[in-house]
């Protein structure tokens, strides 16, 4: 099954790109833009939120309604439009194992002189321009209108959650460490990552569909606990997982002084030398590879790595008590079994 809906998805994509061209007329009016965007948000990706929202809407709507892949999309491309912001602020050259935007749109630009604009530049209005692509493809499909607004409230406010999030995780890098508490660091998984990636795309389709507010209630709470628990799984990929596999480079997270939950039990269960070391690399303006093996034996060593590896198990269980308490669909409810499984191994 989720083969099936990515494969939809997939090719709900492609003709996407048509039909942009073809409302905007963007080849005609920027073929650079439209090349641009049309190479990132077609590149191979998981497509985890347009899956969701597509289950949470299977899962109580009686019949499919017409162009409901359609509206899927609107979270894909909220997606790629906040990674060509994100990979800007984290300088990240790589976005699913090719350049990013900003890199390419920086390549384009070599060709010419004397200019006074940046790739960078280029790049945020081109997410700038994926939003507002996001929120007109949202109201693709053809269901009650009420339901519609009330669904799309949940998609803005998604959003917006995003950003607060990228925006504190970003002012929390001027903390010092000792200052983080874990309540901090959960409240940027949950606005960062689990709202939108997990609690949204569930929520907003389940809305879609119909369901009472005590069940889209159930799968938000399920949402978070499935989206913290991944943030954490991905806070470790991040720094131990293979660059080929992960489409990035192992730094990112220590260039940009993140404090991840690793990070902060590693603080908070080593002696002085080692806290001095972690402070050290953490205000490094460039880390190197180095810095990224002293942390990561610094990480075992102080037991943040199995701490962190329970904790991913505890919000598991969470999230599948949360889910056996929703009334949707058993088809569906089999299928995020087997599918948040699958994300999580």
């Amino acid at each position: 099954m989720q083969n099936k809906i990515k494969n939809i998805i997939d090719k709900s994509l492609k003709n996407y790109i048509r039909y942009l061209d073809n409302r905007y007329s963007l080849s005609k009016i920027s073929p650079v833009l439209f090349r641009h965007i049309a190479e990132f948000i077609t590149r191979d990706g998981k497509r985890v939120r347009p899956t969701l929202l597509v289950a949470g809407y299977l899962g109580f709507a009686k019949k499919k309604a017409p162009n409901l892949y359609k509206t899927a999309l609107s979270i894909e491309l909220l997606h790629d439009f906040m990674l060509v912001h994100d990979d800007i602020i984290d300088k990240s050259d790589t976005r699913r194992g090719k350049p990013s935007m900003h890199k390419m749109l920086g390549n384009y630009l070599k060709r010419f002189k004397n200019i006074k604009f940046s790739g960078q530049d280029l790049a945020i209005v081109s997410g700038d321009v994926m939003y507002a692509m996001a929120i007109d493809t949202f109201l693709s499909i053809k269901e009650n209108m009420q339901r519609k607004e009330k669904a799309l409230k949940q998609f803005i406010q998604a959003a917006v959650f995003t950003g607060m999030g990228e925006f504190i995780e970003l002012i929390g890098g001027t903390k010092d460490i000792a200052k983080i508490t874990k309540e901090d660091i959960n409240k940027i998984y949950d606005y960062k990552t689990a709202h939108y990636t997990f609690a949204c795309p569930l929520s907003t389709g389940a809305i879609l569909a119909g369901a009472r507010q005590k069940q889209t209630g159930i799968l938000y709470k399920y949402g978070i606990y499935l989206g913290r628990a991944f943030q954490i799984k991905d806070d470790i990929i991040g720094l131990f997982g293979k660059e080929k596999k992960i489409g990035k480079s192992n730094l990112t997270d220590l260039q940009e002084a993140k404090k991840t939950l690793l990070i902060w039990y590693a603080f908070k269960n080593s002696g002085k030398k080692t806290r001095q070391k972690i402070r050290k690399i953490l205000g490094k303006n460039n880390v190197n590879k180095k810095d990224l093996l002293e942390i990561r034996g610094i990480i075992v060593e102080s037991g943040a790595l199995d701490f962190a590896r329970k904790e991913v198990s505890v919000l598991i269980k969470k999230a599948k008590a949360a889910l056996k308490a929703s009334d949707i669909h058993p088809k569906q409810k089999a299928f995020l079994e087997q599918y948040s499984q699958k994300l999580l191994n």
